[in-house]
């Protein structure tokens, strides 16, 4: 079944010598779900391959086992972001900037709750790999995601979200870049999310750069995933902005997962955010005073994406493509999903020897990009309703350049 089949179905249904610094120990007092301690055998590999390794190698081409693998592809996992749109459906009905910014930001650290027990990696997508989803709201409207692996070296996710219905547009690219730095391995995550209200042209895009990733202990002690340093939401059209500080807990002191933020129009702070990105967050009013619960991950289920069956997705989809890796992961078969893991990554090596020989470039399929190294969507290779008026009226108005 090709994507216009998935789109038509869907609408009918409708050990170095390494002194760590604080930030590198083992960490103590994590949540038990946050994580994960190896047994000798996992262990032993794991300090085999962190063996080779020096202080800042970049790890885009270490080959990780497969038992520090999370069961889906990358461009799966940005779906997360997408699994709370009462965040921001109605936002556009806001009267105020700054209510439709806190919007905005509401939803963007609603995302992250979402993760696997203890420390897992997705899957490092092959190029040309895709993953596509729909979502049926409980009001009748939809949404409609597709993310591609736009380039390899170096990795680029690009990823596209809409809900005609909702007015409402996301779209953006994740380029991670992994280092490693001792007890810890860093994920830095580039690129940006780009949040359009379709029925507020005047607001233009909502910009957010994304925190690093540290996977704190793969050394000693216990392993731990933590989200740190800042990230940045950008409302350039109306002087708004907020960065939001990921905190990392000290060996002494401090918590886990915490956030702190300020909301600033120029150089006024009108509000600020405090709380856990795993927990509950509040936004203060720095005009009157009160405070609200932003968001509260203990009480909001996520919507669910639909996904089609495995024999009607094409071979390059994320699902289909890694079956048999996912397959060995969750039966606890490391050697079939090692040699099904193998498998792939040497098919793509091979596909990029043949493009060299024959003086051949890779060309998106589903997305384009931009003079200034941005990609955005291809709407014309994709079908309704992808690209509804809305939205093709913004990428016209060359809104998102």
């Amino acid at each position: 079944m090709g994507l216009l089949d998935h789109v038509s179905s869907a609408v009918n249904r409708t050990s170095q010598n390494f002194k760590p610094s604080k930030e590198d120990r083992a960490p103590e007092g994590a949540a038990a779900e946050d994580t994960e301690e190896l047994d000798e055998e996992s262990g032993n590999i794991l300090l085999s391959l962190i063996s080779q390794l020096r202080i800042g190698m970049d790890l885009h081409k270490v080959t990780l086992p497969t038992f520090v693998l999370e069961p889906r592809s990358m461009l799966e996992r940005i779906t997360d972001f997408m699994s709370h749109p009462d965040m921001i459906f109605g936002a556009d009905k806001l009267q105020t900037p700054e209510e439709r910014f806190v919007a905005v930001l509401a939803y963007y650290m609603s995302g992250w709750h979402i993760k696997p027990k203890g420390v897992k990696k997705p899957y490092n997508p092959i190029l040309g790999e895709f993953f596509r989803c729909s979502y049926q709201y409980p009001d009748g409207s939809q949404g409609w995601y597709i993310a591609e692996q736009v380039s390899h070296h170096p990795p680029i996710s690009a990823f596209y979200y809409v809900s005609a219905e909702n007015n409402v547009l996301i779209h953006g690219d994740l380029r991670p870049r992994s280092k490693f730095l001792g007890n810890s391995a860093a994920t830095l995550m580039g690129g940006e999310t780009n949040v359009v209200l379709l029925q507020r042209p005047e607001d233009g895009a909502y910009r957010i750069s994304m925190p690093n990733m540290y996977a704190r202990g793969i050394m000693f002690g216990r392993m731990v995933l933590e989200l740190g340093d800042t990230s940045e939401v950008e409302n350039k059209n109306n002087d708004l902005t907020s960065e939001v500080e990921f905190k990392v807990k000290g060996y002494f002191t401090g918590t886990y997962n915490a956030v702190a933020a300020k909301v600033q129009r120029g150089n006024k702070t009108i509000g600020e955010l405090s709380g856990k990105w795993s927990d509950r967050m509040e936004y203060k009013d720095s005009q009157t005073g009160q405070t609200r619960v932003l968001f509260d991950a203990h009480n909001a289920p996520a919507v669910q994406k639909e996904v089609p069956p495995l024999e009607h997705q094409e071979p390059t989809e994320s699902q289909r493509l890694w079956a048999t890796v996912t397959e060995g992961i969750k039966k606890k078969n490391m050697d079939l999903a090692t040699d099904a893991k193998t498998a792939i990554e040497e098919a793509q090596r091979e596909q990029a020897r043949q493009r060299e020989a024959e003086g051949k470039t890779w060309t998106p399929r589903f997305f384009k990009l931009l003079p200034d190294g941005r990609y955005v969507p291809n709407l014309e290779a994709l079908p309704q309703p992808y690209h509804p008026p809305n939205v093709e009226k913004y990428f016209a108005s060359g809104a998102q350049a």
